[in-house]
């Protein structure tokens, strides 16, 4: 079964596997992942006024508001590859940002399909983030990057389920596991 393009959000903790499952999907459908982290590392690499603003940002050791992920999305967004549809990785992150997500789709005449919730245990999350080695990556840190995602993210699971594009995926079992159920999900229909 042939399977349309796609207006995808994902939504997952700190090492749940999206940005990999993403990626993946991607692939398979023919259309861009774009992570958040992507998004302001292009505007700065290609020197606009909108990439000083957020390079400045960064510079500052800051985290990037609400308005300026917007702009930073709207101008991924709206590039030739990303008419056809788009994974979204790490964004929204709000309901702030998923207000400004539905002004830009609403902009360009087409509405978001499916919002996929890669869930893993917290333990694992864990494990997987120690494994990483990272210098900044300790128990204490990445528990509060955990609680600050659960906070944060919590409301928006509500509003996508609310509007009946949230899809729970078990992120817990192998890599190639995950990506089967996410295409399994996504030709299923929306």
């Amino acid at each position: 079964m042939a399977v349309e393009a796609r207006r995808i959000v994902f939504l997952g903790a700190p090492g749940s596997g999206k940005g990999t499952q993403a990626e993946l999907l991607a692939a398979a459908l023919g259309v861009p992942a774009v992570s958040t982290g992507d998004m302001l590392r292009q505007a700065v690499a290609a020197g606009t006024p909108l990439g000083s603003r957020v390079e400045s940002i960064l510079k500052a050791g800051e985290l990037v508001d609400d308005a300026t992920m917007g702009d930073v999305v709207r101008a991924r967004l709206g590039q030739a590859d990303a008419a056809a549809g788009f994974l979204l990785d790490g964004y929204p992150r709000t309901i702030a940002q998923a207000d400004t997500l539905d002004s830009i789709l609403e902009e360009a005449g087409v509405a978001l399909d499916l919002v996929l919730q890669v869930r893993v245990p917290e333990k694992e999350l864990v494990r997987r983030a120690l494994d990483r080695r990272r210098e900044d990556d300790t128990e204490e840190v990445i528990g509060n990057r955990l609680a600050v995602y659960e906070e944060s993210t919590r409301p928006l699971i509500g509003l996508y389920r609310g509007r009946g594009l949230l899809r729970p995926v078990d992120g817990n079992q192998p890599v190639e596991s995950v990506a089967a159920t996410i295409l399994a999900t996504v030709e299923a229909g929306v």
